[in-house]
């Protein structure tokens, strides 16, 4: 019998796919439960409490390394179209930041910013709509093994 050592998170993370392992519940149930950070009107800093859950969602990433996140950041309807783009990115980008500095490679996030386009409310709930949403993704064994 022939037994692979594999000391390498990202390898064992991508072995595991490739044999269909399905992470424990246990983690699971360690994740993160907030998802959506808001944001002051043109703000894309992110205050202490939210910088303490990221904390949390860094280290779970760190223990769970077959997950990524797409961080989506969106605006409200003020200000012109493009502006609402940019301030999005801005928000999602300080959070990637945020969560690099906190230990997860880089190549597992991704900042998307959405503008006004999709808002989380009516558009005239304002302050709903400024925000970032973490979206956890665990890829496909095909894209594990060829990145």
């Amino acid at each position: 019998m022939t037994v692979l050592v594999l000391d390498s998170p990202e390898l064992l993370a991508r072995a595991t796919l490739a044999e269909g392992f399905q992470p424990d519940s246990c983690a699971e149930s360690n994740k993160p439960r907030q998802l959506k950070f808001h944001y002051g009107y043109n703000k894309h800093q992110l205050s202490a409490a939210d910088m303490d859950m990221l904390t949390r969602h860094g280290h779970y990433l760190r223990r769970n390394v077959h997950l990524h996140v797409c961080v989506h950041g969106h605006s409200d309807a003020f200000g012109t179209a493009d502006y609402g783009h940019f301030l999005s990115r801005l928000r999602a980008s300080a959070v990637v930041r945020f969560l690099i500095e906190e230990g997860v490679e880089e190549q597992r996030l991704k900042a998307v910013g959405w503008g006004s386009d999709r808002p989380l409310a009516t558009r005239a709930d304002h302050a709903a709509n400024r925000r970032v949403e973490l979206e956890y993704v665990q890829y496909s064994v095909s894209s594990a093994l060829s990145g």
